[in-house]
């Protein structure tokens, strides 16, 4: 039997934390002839240069793809997804594979999409029918939804909301987020290791500050402004440890603002890149997370971590009752990281669980994609018909 061929695209230190059970499981599976294709922030030194992880892996790559430019603008953005096209018809035309498999939402993530529809490649994408209204990133989301063929959704409603987009239901499969079958399937750092490889006195828990440019507003750093203001106060209560900001416009105002802050308080921290279950340990030894991410709402639930979510960039999108919203004032970020590590408020978690997955994410996708019928049944979707009361 001839292996089937599933291509990859991995695009970040994200997405491939992500990827990386399903890409083991793919790896591993004897039907199926893995290529994985690494591009983007991948390949710049600035964020970390992040595909020497993914050689440490053992994953050998079947293409790099230069694509981002040096920017900090939204011209910038929008440049390097066209450099991605013209590189990715070239890989893609050469390779093609009988299945692509996409995840999530960011930007650069249109490319690989276009290229396949236009070379007649299906594809699958995972964490579709997700909300996240402050960034471009929801827009991405929903194109690449009905762009794809196959469908793995993190949530129930998530899948919910796919099928209403119109997608036939055999298509959508809630699988849960593959990220968090490291909690499941990886060994975490205990407290010893973790201090060793980060440098870092974890005695008295710190901070987690995790960042990203607000992409849907003009000036895509202006809520950081009243989290940096609100950490001047914090830093006085714990240490604060940063994460890196996505590769959006404004991500060098944030880094900047982030090497200040480390410059007037020495025992802060800033990590360019942390790979997988270096991150997941960390999430098990910090006392709050505050900021922006997607992970303060996807992960953080899975150690019942208070976090404070701040601003519109994560609006809409599915929470536990580990998350407390505070809008982009100083004011309100002070009160809700008093609540959230306060005594009552954590114990007030205690038996939680995380929305968005069991562990098992990765099994469900593999499934799918070594099962799933191909051809005309899977490339030409059909409409859904519209029920006639809502017309």
């Amino acid at each position: 039997m001839t292996k089937r061929r599933i291509a990859v695209v991995t695009t970040s230190r994200a997405d491939y934390s992500h990827l990386y059970w399903p890409l083991h499981l793919l790896r591993e599976h004897p039907d199926v002839d893995l290529r994985l294709i690494a591009m983007a922030s991948h390949l710049s030194p600035e964020f970390g240069m992040t595909v020497r992880e993914i050689e440490k892996d053992g994953f050998p790559l079947a293409a790099r793809i230069e694509s981002l430019l040096s920017s900090d603008s939204d011209v910038g953005m929008a440049k390097s997804i066209g450099t991605a096209v013209l590189s990715l018809a070239d890989t893609l035309g050469v390779l093609r594979p009988d299945l692509l498999l996409l995840i999530a939402d960011r930007y650069e993530m249109l490319a690989p999409a276009a290229v396949a529809l236009s070379l007649r490649i299906p594809f699958a994408h995972i964490e579709g029918g997700e909300i996240s209204e402050g960034a471009i990133d929801d827009a991405v989301r929903n194109a690449l939804t009905k762009m794809a063929h196959i469908h793995f959704t993190s949530t129930e409603t998530a899948r919910t909301r796919v099928i209403a987009m119109g997608e036939e239901p055999w298509r959508v499969h809630r699988a849960g987020a593959p990220s968090l079958d490291h909690l499941r399937r990886s060994r975490l750092l205990d407290r010893g290791e973790l201090e060793a490889r980060c440098g870092l006195d974890l005695s008295t828990p710190p901070l987690l500050v995790a960042c990203h440019p607000v992409t849907l507003q003009q000036d895509t750093t202006g809520e950081a402004v009243a989290l940096f203001e609100a950490l001047e106060q914090l830093a006085a209560t714990a240490p604060i440890v940063f994460c890196f900001p996505n590769v959006d416009a404004g991500s060098r105002v944030l880094i900047e603002r982030t090497r200040e802050f480390l410059a007037r308080h020495p025992s802060a921290r800033l990590y360019v890149n942390l790979d997988a279950v270096t991150y997941w340990s960390l999430l098990r030894c910090v006392e709050v997370m505050i900021g922006n991410s997607s992970s303060g709402i996807m992960e953080t639930a899975s150690f019942a971590l208070p976090t404070v979510n701040i601003g519109t960039r994560q609006r809409g999108r599915e929470r536990a009752r580990n998350v407390l919203d505070a809008e982009a004032n100083p004011a309100a970020i002070l009160a809700r990281a008093d609540e959230a590590r306060s005594p009552a408020f954590r114990a007030s978690l205690a038996g939680m669980s995380n929305p968005y997955g069991d562990g098992h994410a990765a099994e469900r996708i593999v499934d799918v994609l070594t099962s799933v019928a191909l051809g005309p049944s899977l490339l030409i979707k059909r409409a859904v018909s519209i029920p006639a009361e809502t017309l």
